[in-house]
């Protein structure tokens, strides 16, 4: 499976709430590279750690954080780069903004993400 499709089979697993078969696309050893200055930002390593990280945020948002595509994916050899715009709400703290998801995928699994938000400290105030 070439990079792009592999980003996006786990797109859209991910887009129907099948996390065991997102999760499939990853490496086993995977880095998330999580940006900002609040209780999520960070590095988290292998599956178990971003698992815990996603779950965390899905429960602070009572499911209601989603990520959708906002525009084409670009790929530079085993880079993809895949426009999103995410939203979600805490009590009654909302967020809705665009943000780049940057894969790095080697042998048909993701080894890398680095997530890009368009305001960084906006969402360090909306996840606390």
């Amino acid at each position: 499976m070439k990079a792009k499709e592999v980003v996006a089979a786990y797109s859209i697993a991910l887009s129907k709430g099948d996390i065991p078969t997102a999760f499939s696309y990853f490496s086993p050893n995977a880095k998330w590279h999580q940006p900002g200055n609040h209780q999520y930002a960070g590095t988290k390593n292998g599956l178990e750690a971003i698992g815990k990280m996603l779950g965390d945020m899905m429960t602070a948002t009572q499911g209601s954080l989603v990520v959708k595509p906002a525009g084409a994916m670009m790929v530079n050899a085993n880079l993809v780069s895949f426009p999103v715009h995410f939203s979600g709400k805490i009590g009654e703290k909302t967020i809705a903004m665009n943000g780049i998801d940057l894969f790095e995928v080697v042998d048909g699994k993701i080894v890398q993400v680095w997530l890009f938000s368009e305001d960084q400290d906006a969402e360090d105030i909306f996840w606390g």
